[in-house]
């Protein structure tokens, strides 16, 4: 009995052990790492959790932008962090995308803790003010005329800008010549100055643009008209129909992160996320609100890597990144 009663006290001290270690977590600065350069939609999204998410977790909450070979950068810097809960990332898109276009370290579904999916958003095809395209059917017939003569930005080669680009290229059987930026920041100021004629992009770095005049939506990505855009049409109401694709911010940290702290920090952010002055910032950017939990982070993200992997390697889509 005693050589038992040992045994069980030995099993349960790490338990013990990490129950402490979340209960005074966190000690230190949290650290949340963004895939791309500023002036993104990640970095505008984890700028405008940042105030309130350090004064509940009651430490610094920095913001690291790590841009580089399509976000694979920081997310293979994020999978060898500590998994201590003091480093996390603000992914999007390309951390299922990145799974089936590029050789990577890390497997996804086993590489990272996840948190939580914080929201959605669709993308626009957006056209400069200089070109002639008022709606979708001018520009596809402008691409018929000319394939490839058109070119269209987007955050990056394997970006879902650009795999859904490609997708709707086919469907709508034109060509436009694809031109790959580090970051939405950096294509939307060449956007902006029509440098590039087309730019495909999540509405948060550009809603104010369409507002003001700056960019002409040409449709929306989501399945039904968005609340922010409603006088844009969607790609499935303009002859493609089922066509969706969703832009989102999902928080993941290094695999391993002990459950009570990724809960813990999942609380922490559905609080921020339920405020109302942030709901209002996020709507301002064109963001829905989700908060997911850890489990249906995982699922969703399972299940991106499946269906946009489809697309890409149908259509070849590589980067030596």
């Amino acid at each position: 009995m005693r050589r038992r009663s040992a045994i069980a006290s030995l099993l349960a001290t790490p338990a013990l052990a990490t129950g402490a270690w979340a209960q005074s977590w966190p000690e230190r600065p949290v650290r949340i790492i963004i895939p791309f350069p500023p002036g993104g939609s990640n970095d505008t999204v984890a700028r405008i959790l940042q105030p309130r998410l350090q004064e509940i977790l009651g430490r610094p909450v920095v913001v690291d932008n790590r841009a580089g070979a399509s976000g694979s950068v920081a997310s293979t810097e994020t999978a060898r962090a500590q998994p201590d809960g003091h480093t996390w990332m603000l992914a999007n898109d390309t951390l299922a995308g990145n799974e089936t276009l590029m050789s990577l370290p890390y497997r996804v579904m086993e590489a990272f803790t996840f948190c939580s999916l914080l929201g959605t958003c669709p993308y626009a095809l957006t056209a400069h003010p200089s070109t002639p395209f008022r709606t979708l059917a001018q520009m596809i017939e402008a691409a018929k005329a000319r394939p490839d003569a058109l070119s269209y930005a987007t955050t990056g080669v394997g970006s879902l800008a650009h795999v859904a680009t490609v997708l709707l290229q086919q469907r709508g059987d034109f060509k436009i010549s694809h031109v790959p930026y580090r970051g939405g920041g950096p294509a939307l100021q060449d956007a902006l100055a029509g440098h590039v004629p087309l730019f495909m992009s999540n509405i948060v770095i550009i809603l104010s643009h369409i507002r003001e005049g700056r960019l002409i939506p040409l449709g929306v990505s989501s399945a039904q008209t968005s609340r922010f855009l409603p006088q844009v049409p969607t790609f499935a109401a303009e002859g493609f129909p089922g066509f969706e694709a969703l832009t989102y911010w999902v928080m993941v940290g290094p695999a391993g992160i002990p459950p009570a702290i990724n809960n813990r920090m999942q609380a922490a952010l559905r609080q921020v996320l339920g405020e109302a002055p942030i709901q209002a910032r996020m709507a301002e950017q064109g963001a829905e609100i989700v908060a997911a939990t850890p489990a249906e982070t995982a699922a969703f993200i399972r299940n991106e890597i499946t269906k946009w992997g489809e697309v890409i390697r149908a259509n070849n889509i590589r980067t030596e990144s």
